[in-house]
């Protein structure tokens, strides 16, 4: 038996301190270090002074005896089949007894020592390598199950084929279903090194793992939703990899991995998100990938019985409370006029938007023979596709759009309500399309079609076609107005015939027809058909009855669109609206009951818009200040934000009421100028703009408060448009009525005050603000110096603004050309993007 090897002290002393110099940041260092490395490998136990610092030496620093082990690692693969027998066995012995350091980092060394050791053709001379790693994973320490593992997973990734060949007996078939019991280990680490072990086998369809392939998946699918990262990464990639090589075992469970990867696309960790992006793009280079989604699309026969209700005539059957989904009220938020989005459906969609027109090409051939089939069950799911890719595959789809429409409208009036209804669905996610298209080619006929399905006999279809109608609705807006008694007559039929449910879905159908037509609705005819039902309802429907808020929506946006035609109705609206903020208003209800002030807020705020100056002698005769006040101050960010909108609307339509209550006022809103809660601080701006537009030089006290927080908030780096947008207006218009008091500040936010402005369409709110920047420019010509390239920008932005501003404006350029002199403004106008130039020339002669 050979005694044990001991270093002598003044070596291990000489070693040490190279190891300490050559963590020196300096090169010159660095390199003497290396030679004398590069004399030290002469003498054979080198090797094993270096082993002894990274396994023995506790007392020395990690970092010192992980590099100790690194060094020696770069040796084994330079030098290893020059070692002595006995270096070599010391080494391969400490290796296997510290892989359970205390240390991660010692214990990683020693695994990338062991690997390398591994990789050097020793799996063969070193037999009892694997069985003891194996071993160690079942031992009750965990360090020592994490440091064999971590080991396992680099041999793993080095060696996988030598693992898998007749020169080492194969160990896999041992190893993989170790491997597999560890999937449900308590620690995350090592589920996700278990994983990763298996994963190296998948590719190269190893006998072993084809073996053992099924509990492989279940195993995998019972980790789907692990909390832990990396073990979520590894259950993609494996699930990925498996799509290639066995994607048999994947088939009965496509639709759920489908669903399951649509979620991990979205994980909140990106590499994990990245993981599941690769699986669409595996997918995609299927042949088998349209069929089996548009397959899992199908209903199956349990489906169908189930769905019996929705397949039969049902429209007087009551609802079943339980069925109907609580809904949550959208609060009034003061926006700029933009134009909105629309978000989409489940996982065609997803990969729509993914391939774009690439996916139609497998998907075309198949959709054409599914829309056309007998069978309703296929034609159904053919449909379904053809809606889901809607999104991403326009631009493609628009070929064959004016064949597809007719034949979908002829769908509207299949005898089974389940395609009845799907079909609406997918000819709302092509509006957009047709309402770009001669009206009376495809959008009369789909008009007139859904109509009709609105007045379906089966719940399930009249709900599809109003949700497609009020889509339709958003899209069309105003191409509407020549059918308008047509649509009235309809939705007017249908209070009479729809049962609870699609009450609530027929209110924000007539909304949104109010909000797209506008003051088109505003005819005597239309009122007569449209007020009636909805007021009937609105005196059937107690105070506490949740029922109210989609109906107070509606009328909110009813309201809006008659303007004046809604006078005959508003008193009991509008006295209503008083009593719901009057009961809600002790502070005893509980944020449920918040909603009713919230909607009444906001139906009150409808009514100022729509109403304007004849809503004076409703407000004269009401708390509503007092009650507004109190709003202003709850504790819920949404009913503040409502209450904010309100007092603009009040202010601009009757301010002879909103002025003796400024003074309290102001430091309510000021409070609410914080950017935390976006919706709320965009409103409280927006409303202290309003107010100095009626105060004049009266808004002088309130003036440098609001201007502070203002410009703090224009200046905040990723605050949201809206929000930039309504900052930059109420700063203008403080400096509209009080110039003196807003020019001093003028240099620390013109340049986000003119980004902001430019992109927004010529209104009255523009043209205050502007009026206000020049103003402001003209006092203090000196804060718009530096940044008055934006500042030509941002005049340039305007359509046609009015005469007198249109003169601020050529007074300023003039103005500055002159100041500058002739030649520095040709210098300074040659930065000029083209268009900017010759708007500015055409407009204003500069």
């Amino acid at each position: 038996m050979e005694c044990e090897w001991k270093p002598d002290e003044q070596g291990l002393q000489q070693i040490l301190q190279l190891l300490k110099e050559s963590q020196s940041p300096d090169t010159s260092t660095q390199r003497s270090v290396q030679q004398r490395l590069e004399q030290l490998n002469q003498y054979p136990d080198f090797n094993n002074y270096l082993i002894f610092v990274l396994t023995k030496l506790k007392s020395e620093d990690e970092p010192t005896r992980s590099l100790s082990g690194l060094i020696l690692k770069n040796n084994v693969k330079a030098h290893f089949h020059s070692f002595p027998n006995g270096v070599s066995d010391f080494i391969k012995n400490e290796c296997l007894q510290n892989i359970g350091d205390s240390s991660p980092l010692i214990r990683a060394t020693v695994g990338i020592l062991i690997t390398t050791i591994a990789s050097k053709g020793e799996l063969q001379n070193w037999p009892e390598l694997l069985p003891k790693l194996c071993l160690l994973l079942d031992s009750e320490d965990y360090n020592t199950c994490e440091g064999a593992f971590g080991a396992l997973q680099k041999i793993c990734e080095d060696s996988a084929e030598i693992l898998d060949s007749d020169v080492l007996d194969r160990p896999l078939n041992i190893m993989i279903p170790k491997f597999l019991q560890f999937f449900k280990h308590i620690s995350p680490k090592i589920r996700s090194h278990a994983i990763a072990c298996v994963n190296q086998f998948i590719i190269s369809r190893t006998q072993a793992l084809m073996l053992h392939i099924d509990p492989f998946v279940e195993n995998l699918f019972a980790l789907a939703t692990d909390e832990e990262p990396e073990v979520r990464k590894n259950v993609c990639r494996a699930l990925v990899m498996l799509l290639e090589v066995r994607m048999d075992r994947l088939l009965p469970h496509m639709h759920s991995i489908v669903q399951y990867m649509l979620q991990r696309t979205q994980d909140q960790d990106e590499n994990v998100a990245l993981e599941a992006c690769e699986f669409w793009l595996t997918l995609a280079e299927q042949p088998v990938l349209a069929p089996v989604l548009v397959n899992g699309m199908k209903y199956s026969e349990i489906d169908i019985i189930l769905l019996k209700g929705d397949t039969e005539e049902d429209e007087a059957i009551p609802d079943n409370e339980q069925d109907i989904r609580p809904r949550f009220h959208r609060s009034r938020t003061v926006a700029q006029q933009h134009e909105g989005g629309k978000c989409s459906a489940a996982a065609l969609d997803v990969l729509a938007n993914v391939f774009r027109d690439d996916l139609l090409a497998h998907l075309l051939p198949l959709l054409k023979e599914l829309l056309f089939h007998p069978e309703w069950v296929i034609k159904e799911s053919g449909i379904l596709v053809l809606g889901a890719i809607a999104e991403g595959c326009m631009q493609g789809m628009i070929t064959y759009l004016p064949e597809l429409i007719p034949h979908l409208v002829l769908c509207l009036a299949d005898k089974n309500a389940l395609v009845r209804s799907i079909t609406c669905w997918t000819l709302s996610r092509y509006a957009h399309w047709v309402v770009s298209q001669p009206p009376d080619t495809y959008l009369k006929p789909l008009m007139t079609e859904l109509l009709k399905r609105i007045l379906d006999s089966n719940k399930r279809v009249q709900e599809a076609a109003c949700s497609a109608f009020a889509t339709l609705e958003e899209e069309a807006c105003t191409e509407l107005v020549p059918y308008l008694a047509y649509i009235l007559d309809t939705l007017v039929f249908a209070f009479g015939k729809y049962q609870h449910k699609n009450l609530l879905i027929l209110y924000d159908a007539i909304g949104t027809l109010a909000d797209s037509v506008g003051h088109h609705l505003n005819k005597p005819e239309y009122i007569q058909m449209l007020m009636p039902p909805l007021i009937q309802k609105w005196n059937q429907l107690k105070d506490e009855d949740k029922d109210l808020f989609p109906l107070l929506e509606c009328l909110s946006s009813v309201a809006t669109a008659l303007q004046s035609g809604f006078l005959p109705y508003c008193e009991p609206v509008y006295q209503r609206c008083v009593n719901l903020l009057h009961q809600s208003q002790p502070e005893q209800y509980e944020a449920p009951d918040k909603d009713f002030m919230i909607v009444a807020l906001d139906l009150l705020s409808g009514l100022a818009e729509g109403l304007g100056g004849n809503i004076e002698q409703l407000v004269a005769r009401s708390n509503i200040l007092t009650l507004m006040y109190q709003c202003m101050q709850d504790k819920m960010p949404e009913v503040r934000q409502s209450s904010f909108a309100l007092l603009g609307d009040l202010t601009k339509a009757c301010f002879h009421h909103v002025k003796p209550c400024i003074a309290e006022f102001m430091p309510v809103l000021g409070t609410n100028l914080n950017p935390e809660l976006i919706s709320v601080c965009n409103n409280a701006t927006w409303a202290i703009g309003e107010i100095a537009i009626q105060m004049g030089p009266e808004m002088q006290p309130y003036v440098a408060m609001a201007l502070r927080l203002l410009v703090e908030i224009i200046n905040r780096p990723n605050t949201p448009k809206t929000l930039l947008e309504n900052t930059a207006i109420t700063i203008g218009r403080l400096g509209y009525v009080c110039p003196q008091e807003v020019a001093p500040m003028l240099q620390q936010f013109i340049r986000p005050w003119c980004t902001s402005l430019r992109n927004i369409r010529d209104n009255e709110e523009k043209d205050s603000a502007f009026r206000g920047i020049c103003t402001i420019i003209s006092i203090n010509p000196g804060g718009v110096v530096q940044d008055f390239i934006f500042f030509c920008d941002a005049v340039a932005s305007w359509v046609n603004p009015n005469e007198d501003l249109r003169d601020m404006f050529c007074k300023i350029l003039h103005g500055f050309r002159n100041q500058v002199g002739e030649e520095n403004w040709q210098r300074f106008s040659d930065q000029f993007p083209a268009p900017l130039k010759e708007r500015l020339a055409t407009l204003y002669g500069v």
